[in-house]
Parts: C-alpha cells; structure tokens; sequence
C-alpha cells in the first residue's frame, strides 16, 4: 500500500498586528504606524526594508536567506515585538492556510520550535483551556506568554487527544496530525508538559515546578487576568460598556416597606476614630518641596504592618503546626502572608532605590534592581492616580501565596484579595491620623515587579499598590 507523502514542515512567519503598518522613510530607516502614532524602529539594510514589505502577510523566521539579513530580521521582529505589534502565524507556506496563530501576551516572549523525542510522553496542562473569543478558538493558560489561535479543525482535534498522556509516536499517527511544531511551541509555553513516571491520573503534578501544586486553576487564572503583565487584553477605566447602558445609580432605589429611621436613636458625639473615618480620603498629588521622610515612613509602617507577635500553633498530634505572625490588621487563618516592597522616588532621610520591609526587625532592606524598571513601576503609578508626577513611595503589596492556599481551597486567591482591602484601609486610615497623603492603586504589574525582584509570579506575586508621600494642597475628596 501506497502511503500519502509527508506534509512540509511547519514554519513560523512573523506578521503585523491588524492595525500596524511598517513604512520606508526614504533614508534608510523603518518607522511602524499604529493608533494615531509613529515608532522609528532604525535604520536597516535595503536588503531587510525589501524583506520587510512582507511584514503584512509573514516573513519567515528562519529561511534560506543571508545571514546579515537573517540576523537583522530578527532584530526587526524584536523590536516589534517589544511594542506588541507582532504576532506569529504557524503554517507550511508562506501562501497556505494558518494552522496556529501565536499572540505574544508579554514583552519578551518569543516563540520556540526544538526537537522532540518521539518516545517523549506529553500532556495539557491543567490550567491550559479553550475558550472563544469573537470567531476563533482561543487556547490560553496563565502560565502561558501567549495566546494560541486555532485555526485548523486538526489543532483544536489534537488540544482534546492530549487530555491524557500520549507519546509523540501516538499522537503522529493521529488523523490530520498537525505536525510536531504544533506541539513543541505548546510545550515551550507551559501549555503541555511531560509528567513524569507513574503520575496520578489527575494530573495535579507539579507539572516542573512545585510551587504549583498549591494553585487551583480559576485562582492563577484570577491572578494572572485580573492584573497587568501577563496578558495583552484592554484594561483600565476604558468605559467600554458606556455606549451599551447607562451608568448604575450611585445610590440603590429603596425596598419598599416601612423604613425604621436611625437618625437621632444614637445621640453620643461621634468618636475620635469615627471623625478619622470621615477624614480619610485620596491624595495623588504630593508636596514636592517637603517630601515625606524617613521617620514618617517608619511611623506608618510601625502602625500599620509591624509583626506584633507570634506563635506557633500545635496540630492534633502535638507536633509542630502552623505559625502565626500577626500584624495589626486581621488576615483569614491567620495567614498574614502580604509582604510590603516600596518603591521610592522621594524621601527625606531614604535614598531613591526599591526596598523590602521586614515586618519582623523593622527595618527596610534594599533589593538591587534595574534602574529603568524602577521608573517603569513609579511611573504606572502616576499613569494610574491620573497625577502630574511620581509618586513619592509607592507601596507594592506582595502575597506569598502559599500561606493561604496551603490550607484553603477554592476561594484561596479571594482571600488574599480581601486582605489586600483590609491592609489599604488600615494605611489609610494610618495616613490620615499623621496627616500625610496615600492614594489606593486599582491594578499593578505582575510581571514588572517579578523582574524587579527575581521572584516567579504565582510564588510571591504583587495583588496591590497604595502611592504616599507628603500632602500638598491639592485633594481629593473620595
């Protein structure tokens, strides 16, 4: 019997996002066009601004073609790519059908194609999922640097073959087997991984690290979507249903019914704490002249997140269990697994740099980090208050995940975010007493302060900033 002829290897082809055009300026130089604005990418080759003409439909990563312009394509794709203008198409041909669409969803993701084994075992990652999105079927995962376009109906028939490990040598002899590129630029992104031997028919392996066996799935979901750094989808104050329906009323109509009148039934004055309570409110601009100072900082940290005691609580067999460290706000289970990192700009008494604060000894550590992404971190900050300039200090607030989900399951990353409330309030209201300024920051980026202190995003992972320094005139009144 005659067999069918082996289709050509997939390839991968870089293209322009929808929207983004790359122009010759005459003089040497590529500039891309997206948005209303112009970015100069730099001045290449003729041979790579002839090559780049291609751009539109997909340039091959990998060709025969010479090496310089090989090299400056890659350089051309990099720099695209740290813009979010690119994105890689998998197919045969240059002019054939898309198999696979891969959307880079962080800066610096670039997708691999290596060898695999044919022996080599393969299964989904749990917390890889299908979900979709306008026409297209979209294959994602919080682990993930991208998004996965399915294209072909054999893509999306091979994603359900690997619910269950299979050898490559198995999965090759699957009808409309879309090819092993298919599957190892799966494997690069965390979206397949090899179990190892006798793993459960679960799955909840560490699938290679083990910091994940504590994670449910819609808890590193929640983390990854509900933040910056590790998608590319639309977020912000973007009043993106503002044209669909009007706002909700401020104040919710009353039930019907006799309503039971309070006014009056409590007649003492209101309390010191009560009148702060009332006083609490947003600062986003800050005394540029008079910026807050070292002794202020250790005061409201002193208040508001020193360890004040702790304890090591026994099990039921008498052995050593759970300890606690308890600060001065309450923590489900007492987990109190938020740490405070502070990013400071100006202070007085406290040199520019990035810091831990060991709620411990009281006492704030620098941590070495790039400068450039320590602008980066106070520069969202004032992107996100809307203000006119940096903030002062801006606190980042870190959970070491692992405190809470240790012990509990299914609303583990709602807890931390109750927390993350509980401690915004309570440097709030800090604040307030001292008389200094403090804003709550809505979303911080994950995978900025990842870089910035080495640590992996699901192990010990921002979930909340609050901007502070001294108050200036200006107030904001909510």
């Amino acid at each position: 019997m005659r067999s069918d002829p082996p289709h050509p290897p997939a390839r991968l082809f870089a293209r322009l996002n929808p929207g983004v055009t790359v122009e010759d300026d005459g003089a040497g130089g590529l500039s891309a066009f997206f948005d209303g604005r112009g970015l100069r990418l730099g001045k290449f080759s003729p041979g790579l601004i002839e090559c780049a003409a291609d751009l539109a439909s997909g340039v091959a990563l990998e060709d025969d073609r010479d090496r310089e312009i090989e090299q400056e394509i890659g350089e051309l794709v990099r720099r695209l790519a740290l813009y979010g203008l690119v994105e890689y198409r998998l197919a045969c041909a240059q002019d054939g059908p898309d198999l696979m669409v891969v959307e880079p969803q962080i800066r610096d993701y670039a997708p691999r194609i290596s060898g695999l084994d044919d022996d080599r075992a393969l299964v989904l990652s749990r917390f890889a999922y299908v979900r979709r999105r306008g026409a297209d079927m979209a294959l994602e995962s919080p682990r993930a640097g991208a998004l996965f376009r399915l294209c072909a109906p054999s893509a999306l028939a091979m994603i359900g073959r690997l619910s269950e490990p299979r050898t490559v040598r198995e999965l090759r002899d699957a009808p409309d087997f879309p090819g092993v590129e298919f599957l190892a630029l799966l494997l690069d992104a965390d979206i397949l991984f090899t179990p190892p031997p006798g793993a459960d028919r679960g799955l909840r392996a560490a699938e290679g690290d083990n910091d994940l066996i504590l994670w449910d799935f819609h808890d590193l979901l929640f983390h990854t979507r509900s933040t910056n750094g590790r998608h590319a989808n639309p977020a912000g104050g973007l009043y993106a249903r503002a044209h669909l329906v009007p706002p909700p009323a401020a104040v919710r109509p009353g039930w019907p019914g006799t309503a039971i009148e309070l006014t009056g039934l409590d007649t003492a004055p209101a309390s010191p704490f009560a009148q702060m309570l009332r006083r609490r409110h947003s600062t986003r601009n800050y005394d540029a002249h008079h910026p807050i100072t070292a002794a202020q900082v250790a005061r409201l940290l002193d208040g508001a997140a020193r360890i004040i005691s702790r304890e090591r609580l026994r099990d039921d067999e008498g052995g050593e269990g759970f300890e606690i460290a308890a600060r001065p706000y309450p923590s489900g289970g007492a987990s109190y697994e938020l740490e405070l990192y502070l990013a400071v700009d100006k202070c007085d008494g406290l040199a520019r740099g990035f810091y831990h604060y060991d709620a411990d000894r009281h006492a704030l550590v620098p941590i070495e980090t790039n400068e450039r992404l320590l602008a980066a971190m106070l520069e969202d900050g004032q992107l996100a208050m809307g203000a006119s300039a940096p903030p002062q200090i801006l606190i980042t607030m870190a959970a070491r995940f692992g405190r809470v989900s240790w012990k509990y399951s299914g609303f583990a990353y709602g807890l931390v975010l109750k927390h993350v409330g509980v401690v915004m309030q309570t440097l709030y209201l800090m604040a307030t007493e001292m008389e200094i300024g403090a804003c709550a920051i809505g979303v911080e980026d994950i995978d900025l302060f990842s870089r910035m202190t080495g640590l992996e995003f699901h192990v010990e992972g921002a979930v909340g900033q609050m901007a502070i320094g001294s108050a200036g005139a200006a107030r904001d009144e909510f």
